[in-house]
């Protein structure tokens, strides 16, 4: 069986995948709302873990300031 290249990532980054879903589960009962990004304002964001071992403590990111922030963390 091939692994995907997502499959391949969750098994490289296991703390990583596991605060994904905690947001994703949080964000489906309602316990967390997902906010407009914290730099330029826009509705359309994502989260984003400064540190993994809190999964719910994100900063809400636009795709274009998650990927800068990630680049310059070292961790695109």
């Amino acid at each position: 069986m091939e692994v995907t290249r997502q499959k391949a990532w969750r098994l490289a980054h296991p703390s990583r995948y596991h605060a994904h879903l905690a947001v994703d589960r949080a964000k489906r009962r309602g316990e967390i709302e997902s906010q407009p990004c914290a730099v330029c304002g826009n509705p359309k964001s994502e989260a984003h873990h400064p540190d993994y071992r809190f999964p719910l403590k994100v900063i809400w990111l636009c795709r274009k300031h998650h990927v800068r922030l990630h680049k310059k963390e070292g961790r695109a």
